[in-house]
């Protein structure tokens, strides 16, 4: 599932890392926590990896 938003895909990131140790888990806030906490590595590699090229900053929520 690719991200819909440069924000996602940041956050998606940000969440990676500290799943790979290579940020401290408590640098987390907001939308790269819960990601942290709900997603697999796969899926978080999957939203990290999106082309942002031609994607918005952000997507409002429903």
């Amino acid at each position: 599932m690719p991200a819909k938003s440069k924000a996602q895909q940041k956050a998606a990131g940000m969440a990676l890392a500290a799943e790979r140790g290579e940020i401290p888990r408590s640098d987390l806030k907001g939308a790269s926590k819960a990601m942290e906490g709900s997603m697999t590595e796969k899926e978080l590699e999957e939203f990290a990896s999106t082309k942002h090229e031609g994607k918005p900053e952000h997507v409002a929520k429903r």
